[in-house]
């Protein structure tokens, strides 16, 4: 059986059929557009540049400067022989490094001979005073003739007299006048005699007297220098080097040892003249009007001084006190040297934390001022020339113009321009526009090293 035949379509359908699906999406295309939504509209938002900040601070500021110097003992002692003679006993702690009270006798040269000079001279002197006290009874023996011969002349001139009277009555020979006339000036030439004696007495004594003071004097050379053989320390140190040793013969002027003395030790360091400036405030600066001692030059520079050995990381400290400024200046630096003592740096020793400070040992010394109230600091690194950045309230940059009064180490002393409180840019920005924003970042560590620094408490960088 045939299947029924489909009715062919007309060439006119055929187009319409294969035009179909190009109609349909033209006319999705069309609902598309008509009915898509626009574009979304983001609002435009500006991007801050990152910057390190801070809050500036207001301080107890204490004005402070360091420099660096060698220790020194106060007192040296370079033992020299005033005497010469050979090296008879030396003490037991006569070597180096060893610690000697004063008193101590620590070698002791031959007496023998100085003690022979002082017998030598006690005699003579007891042999001067022998001839003084027979110069006294000389004196009196010939006063005591005297008197007699004087009598004797009196007798004699009465006797002449008679004779006199009797050769003028014819009743003896004129002879007999001119023996009586002998005896008469026989007993004035013996008084006159006497008389010279005694008044060459008074030239006799002074002589006897410039003896015995001669005598008085060489003992007392001898007895010093009977004393300058025993080589006594004259005050507590610490033997240095030694060039004696027991049996030796030294001569006069030869040095025997040196000591360091204990009881201070002096440490002198180059500061430069702005550097302790900065230590003075403004009513200080005016106080040696009525003239300048170190009386008054103490009491300005009223200071707390510390002394600082450090060697890696140990750091050992002595308390000090500022004792003078050096008379001179540097010529090549220009640097004043400031002198600070440690009192009795061996009674500070503290076994494994603080040694004996001694000659020669590399010392930072720091002075200190009193506290200066409400004070503006920054750091250093945050100055620019005459100015600093801080942000408004509106976290965007600005230019401050401020006053430097001085600086002290990483710090910038402000004298005007800033009150304290103002956020502080303390990263440099790579280009600085003003009103540029910015994304502030807290620097809370700078910060706290900041017033560490300030106040006197923070590590010295």
């Amino acid at each position: 059986m045939k299947k029924p035949r489909m009715p062919k379509l007309s060439t006119l359908a055929k187009r319409w059929l294969s035009m179909l699906p190009i109609v349909v999406a033209v006319l999705v295309i069309a609902i598309l557009v008509r009915t898509r939504s626009g574009p979304v509209v983001k609002a435009e938002s500006e991007i801050g540049i990152p910057l390190r900040v801070i809050d500036v601070p207001v301080v107890d500021l204490i004005p402070r400067v360091q420099g660096n110097g060698l220790a020194e003992p106060a007192r040296i002692w370079r033992a020299v022989a005033q005497v010469k003679g050979r090296i008879v006993s030396t003490a037991p702690q006569l070597d180096p490094g060893m610690l000697v009270q004063q008193g101590t006798e620590l070698a002791r040269i031959d007496p023998a001979d100085y003690e022979l000079a002082v017998a030598r001279l006690q005699a003579a002197m007891a042999e001067t005073r022998a001839r003084l006290n027979e110069l006294s009874a000389e004196k009196q023996h010939l006063q005591r003739s005297l008197e007699i011969e004087k009598k004797s002349l009196v007798l004699a001139e009465a006797s002449l007299e008679r004779r006199r009277s009797l050769l003028d009555q014819r009743a003896v020979a004129p002879d007999e006048v001119d023996r009586e006339t002998r005896n008469v000036l026989q007993q004035q030439q013996a008084i006159q005699t006497l008389e010279n004696a005694l008044d060459l007495l008074p030239t006799r004594r002074k002589t006897l007297e410039a003896v015995l003071a001669s005598h008085t004097a060489n003992l007392e050379q001898a007895k010093l220098d009977l004393v300058r053989t025993a080589i006594v320390a004259p005050f507590d140190c610490r033997l240095a080097e030694i060039h004696i040793e027991q049996g030796q013969f030294v001569s006069a002027g030869q040095s025997l040892f040196e000591a360091h003395g204990t009881a201070e030790v002096e440490v002198e360091a180059k500061l430069r003249p702005e550097q302790l400036r900065t230590l003075l405030d403004a009513g200080k600066r005016t106080a040696l009007e009525s003239g300048l001692t170190m009386e008054a030059l103490r009491g300005l520079f009223d200071l707390e001084v510390a002394i600082r050995v450090r060697s890696g990381e140990w750091e050992a400290v002595w308390p000090a006190r500022f004792d003078r400024i050096r008379e001179g200046v540097d010529p090549r630096t220009r640097a004043i040297n400031v002198v600070a003592v440690v009192d009795n740096p061996y009674g500070k020793v503290v076994p494994g934390i603080r040694p004996a400070l001694v000659r020669g040992m590399y010392c930072e010394m720091e002075l200190r001022a009193p506290a200066r109230p409400d004070t503006v600091v920054l750091p250093r690194s945050a100055v620019h020339g005459d100015h600093v950045y801080v942000l408004d309230s509106d976290s965007r940059l600005q230019k401050k113009t401020i006053e430097i009064g001085f600086y002290q180490e990483g710090l910038a002393i402000v004298a005007s321009g800033l009150a304290g409180g103002e956020t502080l840019v303390v990263s440099a920005p790579a280009a600085a526009i003003e009103g540029m924003k910015i994304e502030a970042l807290p620097d809370h560590a700078l910060q706290r090293t900041l017033v560490e620094q300030a106040e006197g408490n923070g590590g010295s960088k």
